[in-house]
This record gives structure tokens, C-alpha cells and sequence, in this order.
């Protein structure tokens, strides 16, 4: 009972460090976005029905939907977008038009987690630093500078993994959350009436008496529910109950005390307004309070990079990206990854969005689009989810998702308005990142089908070599082919070319599927083929490392010898040929084409032995 309890401890704590560093830098930004724009008259009853609606919002969109109802459609313990997507299309697998419609605006929601994955971390790490600022306006030249020299250390790290930092993530934003509550806490006491906010009819009386500018100013409301996706996303790490756990008992009553403090100080400061957070702190505090937020939100930012490295893995394993170089960080987690062109593919976007947006309000334009349509996509498939995989009744289901749909929907709408201001860059960012995911499947589609439309049968072949059989070499060969019961191209090539066969052979196909996990019991088929062949087929989930030689460690008391001192991988490495009238615009095929040349080697993410693999090359015209 005693492990059980600090166990849960233990995942309650890192949960606050991983899951919630984002969403508890918001309050360095959000308010100030309200309130700075201009369209709030600066009133007392304005004070309190923005309050209103940002405590009710935090409600609405994070205690209730996320924590409470969309925790619950997990996958096997998984969580995230593409969890949720790969539960989604397997409840409608009998409704192929819906499944295809489902897998697009899922992939969709995936690619525009990019976008976000920029924006988020250049405003959380820029508004951390503008407050020095407030500290004195002499450092306001030297802000842009030292942001960029704090996202370079960050992203410059990454391949070194989290493994030892990571401990300190949660006591360090432990204290954040501790910290923004006691500064709440001191202006509370001195406005204690300000705590009437919390009832809804302030929220609902601002929007009667000024609607247009409440559709406004959700815009800017949303910033403080920046990182909400990442409660589902990181449910495989900590689970369900110490997610939830951390969320009721620290970050929503932290976050909640914060944002009445600034109320408070509004009230009684109205100059504040220009930077309600750090004005909060006395003058002795400011500079410990700005290297407070400075390591919040880089640790905010490092989950985000993390969840973007996992996400990618999983994208090229469900067969939307080609392969990348994958770098394991850690010998204990496997989760610990690093991918080199994701990490500097986003450091340069990061940068991009930080020299051109200049200030935190600025990116606080760009922010709020992608991240809407995200939580529009997640209620539409938990929708699909609770219906047809769970099987509830459609009055219920629709009752269930249908007012999240609305609020969500209100939120997305009113982001619209900043598309001209900055909304259009994580867009433009998703658009480009859901076009290669795209041209990729449709790609890989087509080229395995003419593979297979020019493939020789496997049975038959081997039939026709042993009626003459080669010369036998010792050693197990492994044939790497992506269509079980065909002839591999790298063996039709060592036919030709080497005239020999070895004593083993493998003709071994990797298949990867729409769960996270799949157990090494149900990890290989086996079928025997005769003169000491086999058709091996290898099963991962899109969670599982694809370890090619530690599957097939388990076949070796199937009759079949695999010593690593004397087994070679053959794999094709085919060099596509764009054609015209494939079925693709013909950018699209020569994307397909220098994607498909430029992927990672097979080698490598199938975790082959690089002193044991053979390449064998061949023109595939589609």
C-alpha cells in the first residue's frame, strides 16, 4: 500500500512537470492578451465577467471535457491524436467511406499539432522573458536576443535526451504553480469581492451585454487553455488517475487563484494592465520570478518537443512518413527518443515565428486557430469513439460531445478573425506537414502496387530454383519484403549476380497496426516454405519499437538457426520513377520520388545490424 501510494506520488509529480507545464504558462500572457487588445471597456463588471469566463472556460474545455470524458477513450492505456484516431477508425472499419473520411481529418489534426508545436514555444519562452521588461525598459532591446540564445540551448541539448534533466521537472513546476497561487493569493486579500467572478452569471451577463465583443475576445481566451491537448497525448506516460489527481488539486486551483490575483490587481491598478502577471510581484522579486518563468515554460517547451518526436515515430510507423533517423536517448526508456530533422526542422519554424512576430502579444495572433481545430477534431472523434466503439445510444452520444462541439466551434470561429494577423502561419506550417503526410501514403500506396502488379510468386519460385538448386552457402539470409508471398527484389539480384542461396532463408514482412502496443506473444507468424525456407511475418504496434533481430531471436527453436556471427539482411532500395497520368499531380509524384530517395535506410529503423546488411537496388516506374 505504501509503494502504491508514492507510486502514485511519484506519477502525480511528474505529471504536474510534463503534462502541465504548458498550460501553467498561460498566465503569463493570457490576461494581458484580453485586456491589451483594446476591445474590453476597462470596467468593473468587465473585470468580473472576463474572469468569469476564463475560470468557466478552464471548467468547461479542461475539467470537464479533457479530464473527465476524453481521458476515458483511451487505447490500451494510450492517449493523443493518433491514438484516438486509430480507436476511431477501427470502431467504423465496416463504413470504408466514413473510415477514409475519419483518417483524413485526423492525419489533418496530427499535422496541424506542428503548428502548434512552433507557436507555443517561442510565446511561452518570449513573454517569460519580456519580463524583464517590467524590471527595467532598458532590457527590452536585449529580449528577441537572449529568447533565441534560450531556444538554441534547448533544442542544441535535445540529443542528449531528457534522462537526467527530467527529474527536475516536476519540483521545479511544482514550484511555479506554488508560486503564481501565493502571488494570487496576496492581491486576493486585498479584493476578496473579486472571488464573486467565480459564478457563471458574470461570464453569461458580459456576453448579453456585449456579444460582439466576447465573440471577440475568445480569441485571446483560449491562450489559457494553451496545452490542454497534452492531458490526453501524455495519457500512456502517467495514467489516468494521477493526471487527474494532479489537475484538481494543484494546477486548476494554482491557475485559477493566479488569474483572480490579477484580476484583483486590475482593480486596484488599472495601469497593470500592460503586464498584470509579472506587476504582481514586488520590485525584490521580479528578476527571481522571470528566471522562475524562464524555466517553466523551456520545460513546457521540452514536453512539447518530446510529444512532437513521439508523434513523428508514430506517424512513419502507421505509414504516413518516410523513415527518419531515430535516436534512442536512453539504454531504460525506450520512449526517450531523438530525431534530428524534427528537432531542427522546428528550431528553425520556432525561430522564423520569433524574429517576424517580435513580442508575445503579437504571436498571441498566431495562436488560438490551429489549436481550436485540434480540440474541434478531438471532440468529432470522440463523437465516433463513445458510438461506435463503445456503443452508447445516439441521443446520448450527441448529448455527450454535441456542447463541447459548440464551445469548441465558438472558440475556432472567433480564432478565424486573427487568420489575416498571424492565424495563417501554423496553418500554413500543418497544410505543409498534412501534404507530405499525404503525398506519402498515396505514394507508398501506389508503389506496392506496382510491386505487387509485377511481383512473382514466392511458392512457385522457390519450386522452380530447388528443381536446379544453386550453390548453398552456411548462414541464414533474412529477405526484407514488403508483400508476404512474393519474390524480393534483393533476391532476385543475388541470384543474379552471386549465383548462391543460403542454407536459412527468411522472406520476413514488417506490419505495423492501428493499436499502440502488441505483445511479444502475438509478435510473429511463422509458415514453413520446405528446403529450409520460412514466410515470417512480424507484427508492431505503432507504439513499439520495430526491432527486426529481436523479434526473430524468437523463431530460433522453430527449426530455424540464426546466429547474428552468420545471418545477413538483403533489403531493395528502389529508386522510384515518377510517370505521368499515376493518379497523383505530377508535384506530388516527384515529391513522392525525392521523399521515398531521401528516407532514412531500412537498416536503421528496423534496429539491423549495419555490418550485416546488404542493399540491392532496382527502377520502379509509377
Amino acid at each position: 500500500m505504501q509503494n502504491s501510494k508514492s507510486s502514485l506520488a511519484a506519477l502525480t509529480l511528474g505529471a504536474i512537470g510534463v503534462v502541465y507545464g504548458d498550460i501553467g504558462t498561460s498566465v503569463l500572457y493570457a490576461m494581458k492578451e484580453v485586456f491589451g487588445s483594446g476591445h474590453v471597456p476597462f470596467t468593473t463588471p468587465n473585470i468580473y465577467g472576463v474572469l468569469s469566463i476564463f475560470f468557466w472556460t478552464l471548467t468547461v474545455i479542461v475539467s470537464i471535457k479533457y479530464v473527465l470524458l476524453v481521458l476515458r477513450a483511451d487505447n490500451n492505456g494510450e492517449g493523443g491524436l493518433v491514438a484516438m484516431l486509430a480507436l476511431a477508425s477501427q470502431a467504423v472499419k465496416d463504413k470504408p467511406k466514413l473510415r477514409q473520411w475519419m483518417l483524413g481529418i485526423g492525419i489533418f489534426g496530427t499535422s496541424l499539432f506542428y503548428g502548434d508545436g512552433v507557436i507555443t514555444p517561442a510565446i511561452s519562452v518570449l513573454s517569460a522573458v519580456e519580463g524583464l521588461e517590467v524590471f527595467s525598459p532598458r532590457f527590452k532591446e536585449w529580449v528577441i536576443p537572449l529568447t533565441l540564445v534560450i531556444l538554441l540551448a534547448l533544442f542544441s541539448v535535445q540529443k542528449r535526451g531528457t534522462a537526467g534533466i527530467g527529474r527536475f521537472f516536476g519540483p521545479v513546476t511544482l514550484v511555479w504553480f506554488m508560486g503564481i497561487a501565493a502571488l494570487g493569493v496576496v492581491h486576493i486579500l486585498g479584493h476578496p469581492e473579486i472571488l464573486q467572478a467565480l459564478s457563471p452569471h458574470h461570464a453569461l451577463r458580459f456576453m448579453w451585454q456585449n456579444p460582439g465583443v466576447a465573440f471577440i475576445i475568445l480569441g485571446a481566451v483560449v491562450l489559457c487553455v494553451t496545452g490542454a491537448e497534452a492531458l490526453y497525448a501524455d495519457l500512456g506516460h502517467f495514467g489516468k488517475k494521477p493526471i487527474r489527481l494532479a489537475w484538481y488539486s494543484v494546477v486548476w486551483p494554482a491557475l485559477t487563484l493566479n488569474y483572480f490575483g490579477q484580476g484583483a490587481l486590475l482593480l486596484a491598478r488599472p495601469e497593470a494592465v500592460k503586464n498584470p502577471f509579472f506587476m504582481m510581484a514586488p520590485e525584490w522579486l521580479l528578476l527571481p520570478l522571470v528566471v522562475l518563468a524562464t524555466a517553466a515554460t523551456v520545460i513546457a517547451s521540452q514536453a512539447l518537443i518530446t510529444g512532437a518526436f513521439s508523434v513523428t515515430k508514430q506517424a512513419v510507423q502507421l505509414g504516413y512518413l518516410p523513415r527518419l533517423n531515430v535516436q534512442h536517448t536512453s539504454v531504460k526508456d525506450t520512449g526517450q527518443i531523438y530525431i534530428p530533422a524534427v528537432n531542427w526542422g522546428l528550431f528553425v519554424a520556432i525561430v522564423l515565428a520569433v524574429v517576424m512576430f517580435r513580442s508575445s502579444s503579437a504571436l498571441a495572433s498566431a495562436y488560438g486557430i490551429a489549436v481550436t481545430l485540434d480540440m474541434l477534431i478531438t471532440t468529432t472523434l470522440t463523437f465516433f469513439v463513445i458510438r461506435y466503439s463503445w456503443k452508447y445510444p445516439l441521443a446520448l452520444c450527441i448529448a455527450a460531445t454535441g456542447w463541447f462541439f459548440i464551445v469548441d466551434l465558438a472558440f475556432f470561429s472567433s480564432n478565424l478573425l486573427k487568420l489575416v494577423d498571424g492565424g495563417w502561419f501554423p496553418l500554413m506550417i500543418g497544410g505543409a506537414i498534412f501534404t507530405l503526410m499525404m503525398t506519402w501514403k498515396r505514394g507508398r500506396a501506389m508503389l506496392n502496387e506496382k510491386l505487387r502488379t509485377d511481383a512473382i510468386d514466392l511458392k512457385s519460385f522457390l519450386e522452380s530454383v530447388f528443381s536446379a538448386p544453386p550453390t548453398r552457402v552456411s548462414g541464414t539470409a533474412v529477405f526484407l519484403t514488403a508483400e508476404p508471398g512474393t519474390v524480393p527484389n534483393a533476391m532476385l539480384h543475388n541470384l543474379k549476380h552471386n549465383k548462391v542461396l543460403h542454407d536459412h532463408n527468411l522472406f520476413v514482412t514488417v506490419r505495423n497496426h492501428e493499436v499502440p502496443w502488441i505483445g511479444m506473444e502475438r509478435r510473429v507468424e511463422i509458415e514453413s516454405l520446405g528446403h529450409d525456407c520460412w514466410q515470417v511475418m512480424l507484427h508492431f504496434g505503432f507504439k513499439n519499437d520495430p526491432d527486426v533481430p529481436e523479434a526473430l531471436d524468437q523463431i530460433r527453436n522453430r527449426g530455424c538457426e540464426l546466429d547474428p556471427m552468420t545471418t545477413s539482411y538483403f533489403l531493395s532500395r528502389d529508386v522510384v520513377v515518377p510517370t505521368i497520368g499515376s493518379g497523383m499531380a505530377p508535384w506530388r509524384e516527384k515529391l513522392f520520388a525525392q521523399m521515398h530517395h531521401n528516407a532514412s535506410a531500412a537498416a536503421e529503423f528496423l534496429n539491423l545490424p549495419s555490418n550485416s546488411v546488404v542493399e540491392l537496388g532496382s527502377k520502379v516506374e509509377i
